[in-house]
């Protein structure tokens, strides 16, 4: 009997990708999403309105077996909300529970709700990358809402017999990204001369086919119930690296100026852009040891591959 599966968030960048594959995999898939889905990959849509506390889902998880949460308030720079806080726990923290809740009600057996680096931190040191304990509560509005949803999913666990696993994934890039690495990869497309070619810090991301194989693998996996893993590509580059990785992938010549680093960062804090400053010198490290060692998974492509099948699509062409 084919499993029957809900995704949240079906339209979105890492959503969309799922629904892909799993369409290729016996199971039932239905999607909850914003915007309409390909016919093409045969799934039940439905519509369940703004996701809140709220929300009612009784009928999209009646006789579901699985549900992977992907839907939520995601994080942005420089958020103009008056309090942004209560708009993220709104949607990722009391949306969160009470899908889970209600899951529960539902007889749902696995629960896998994609969470966030920002849970661990927003900046690591040089080569002590984060793993999967938290030592204090984050203090960015985002990564709080998703650390009170994920504590709030492991007592459900504890109180009922629903499953939880818990994913959380640093920067995730592809075919189909959009926001900072879009923005970034049309600079280097367009050849613009860019003053970030002397940064050696290290940064952890996850290519978009890693990361949906490892929620695939998430969903019959035994040895995950209950608990949460860190995952990347298990590559980490400085943003210099990855711009040179991303020029060659389009098939152009980087233009990257050799400015000092300790400069640019006192610009950028002189223009209050220290946020942006933090994501392109600091390091964000994470140690996927867990996942790899208790789960015997390992990713499925390299950055350089994934990159390339991102300029392919853009170009209208095939990987």
């Amino acid at each position: 009997m084919k499993p029957r599966i809900l995704i949240t968030g079906g339209s979105g960048f890492i959503g969309s990708a799922l629904v892909e594959a799993l369409s290729n995999v016996p199971s039932e898939l239905v999607v909850s999403s914003r915007k309409e889905i390909s016919d093409a990959f045969n799934v039940q849509q439905v519509t369940v309105g703004e996701i809140n506390g709220k929300t009612d889902w009784c009928e999209v998880l009646e006789g579901c077996d699985c549900v992977i949460h992907c839907a939520a308030r995601v994080h942005v720079m420089n958020d103009s909300a008056s309090d942004p806080l209560a708009l993220f726990r709104e949607v990722n923290t009391m949306g969160t529970l009470a899908l889970a809740r209600q899951a529960v009600k539902a007889g749902v057996k696995r629960f896998v709700f994609l969470s966030s680096i920002k849970v661990n931190a927003e900046t690591t040191k040089a080569n002590s990358p984060c793993r999967e304990e938290v030592r204090q509560a984050p203090t960015d509005p985002y990564g709080l809402s998703k650390y009170e949803a994920e504590q709030g999913l492991l007592r459900i666990a504890q109180e009922t017999a629903l499953e939880i696993v818990i994913i959380r994934s640093p920067l995730v890039y592809g075919p189909g990204v959009k926001g900072n690495f879009a923005s970034m990869a049309k600079w280097v497309k367009k050849g613009t001369p860019l003053p970030l070619g002397a940064i050696n810090n290290r940064r952890s991301l996850i290519a978009i086919d890693n990361l949906v194989s490892f929620i695939v693998h998430c969903i019959a996996c035994n040895e995950v119930t209950n608990e949460v893993f860190l995952i990347s590509d298990g590559e980490d580059v400085s943003t210099t690296e990855l711009l040179k990785k991303v020029a060659s992938a389009y098939g152009v010549k980087s233009c990257l100026l050799p400015v000092p680093v300790k400069l640019m960062g006192l610009v950028l804090e002189l223009l209050g852009k220290g946020a942006l400053a933090e994501r392109l010198f600091g390091n964000l490290q994470v140690d996927c040891s867990k996942a790899y060692n208790r789960l015997g998974w390992k990713p499925v492509i390299t950055m350089d591959e994934q990159l390339r099948q991102m300029a392919a699509m853009e170009k209208g062409g095939s990987f």
